[in-house]
C-alpha cells in the first residue's frame, strides 16, 4: 500500500492545505502523514491570523524518522514560511527520491495576479528551490508568473507562452508542471508539460469557471491530481480528473456563504467513486 506524506500548514479554522488533501487520499485508499510547516489561526484572507512556526520540530522530526526507517512513496508539499523549512524539506525530499519517492510541490504563493496575505516576495525564491527537486510542480497561473519573473496578465496568455513559461519552470529542476488557472485564447485552462508523455508532451485542457472564489480548491485539485498518479493514470487524464472534480465539489457547495473557510469536501467524497 503506498503512503503519502503531506508537508504544509494546518488551519485550525478553513478546509484547505492538509484539512483539505487527507480525506481526499484517505478515500482514495493511500495512508496519508503529516508534517506541518506551521499552524495557522484561520485561513489567511480573513486579513488577521496567528500562526505558529513548527520550523524547531520539523528540524528534530527527520532525524528521528530516519533513525526509525520511515519511508513514503510520495511527498507532497505546500506553503514554507522560511529559508530553513525549505532547506530541511528539500534535503530529505531529495534523500526519499533517491530511494524512489515522487515528489510534488505545490508552490503556494498567491492567486488572481497577488501573494496571498502574509507571503512575501522572499518566498518566491523558496519556493523555487522547492521546485527544483520535484517530479511534479502545480503552480496556479499567478504562481508560475512569480515563479518566472513573469508580468501577470489579467486578459490572459497564448499556448505558445504558455508552453514557454513550463518550460522555465522544468528549467529549475523540475521533471514535468502544470499550469493552473490559465487563460488561453479566452478560455480558462489547465495546462501542462508531461516529460513521460509517449507523445506530445504539452497538453491543454479547457473547462467553464464558476464565479467566486473558492478557497482550497488547489488543494483537493493537488489531491486527486496525486491520488490518481499513484494510481497509474498519465498526468494528462489525472489532471482532467481533477478539474471534474473540483468543479463538481464547487457546485455542490453553492449554498456555502463562507467561501474563505474553503469547501466541505466530506459531505461529498463520493464524487472521487462516481467519476472514476
Amino acid at each position: 500500500m503506498k503512503q503519502i506524506l503531506l508537508i504544509n500548514d494546518i488551519a485550525g479554522y478553513g478546509k484547505v492545505g492538509m484539512a483539505a488533501m487527507l480525506p481526499i487520499l484517505s478515500y482514495m485508499g493511500f495512508p496519508a502523514f503529516n508534517l506541518p510547516t506551521a499552524l495557522v489561526s484561520n485561513t489567511l484572507d480573513y486579513g488577521d491570523f496567528a500562526h505558529l512556526d513548527t520550523t524547531s520540530y520539523m528540524r528534530q522530526t527527520f532525524p528521528i524518522w530516519k533513525r526509525l526507517g520511515f519511508h513514503f512513496d510520495a511527498i507532497c508539499t505546500g506553503l514554507m514560511f522560511n529559508p530553513e523549512q525549505a532547506g530541511l524539506v528539500a534535503a530529505y525530499c531529495k534523500e526519499q527520491a533517491a530511494e524512489g519517492c515522487t515528489i510534488y510541490v505545490d508552490p503556494v504563493m498567491g492567486d488572481g495576479g497577488r501573494l496571498y496575505n502574509g507571503i512575501t516576495r522572499a518566498q518566491v525564491e523558496l519556493m523555487r528551490q522547492m521546485v527544483s527537486v520535484a517530479h511534479l510542480t502545480i503552480p496556479n497561473y499567478t504562481e508560475a508568473c512569480y515563479l518566472t519573473d513573469t508580468a501577470y496578465r489579467h486578459d490572459g496568455i497564448t499556448r505558445e507562452e504558455a508552453c514557454r513559461m513550463l518550460k522555465q519552470i522544468v528549467s529549475f529542476g523540475a521533471h514535468s508542471a502544470l499550469i493552473t488557472s490559465c487563460v488561453i485564447g479566452g478560455r480558462h485552462c489547465v495546462c501542462g508539460y508531461d516529460a513521460d508523455s509517449a507523445g506530445d508532451a504539452f497538453f491543454f485542457h479547457e473547462y467553464e469557471e464558476i464565479p467566486g472564489l473558492f478557497h482550497g480548491t488547489g488543494d483537493i485539485f493537488s489531491a486527486v491530481l496525486i491520488g490518481d498518479l499513484m494510481g497509474g493514470k498519465t498526468l494528462s487524464v489525472s489532471t482532467r480528473h481533477a478539474m471534474d472534480v473540483v468543479r463538481e465539489m464547487i457546485v455542490r457547495n453553492r449554498d456555502v456563504t463562507d467561501y474563505k473557510c474553503g469547501i466541505f469536501i466530506e459531505r461529498c467524497l463520493e464524487v472521487l467513486k462516481s467519476e472514476e
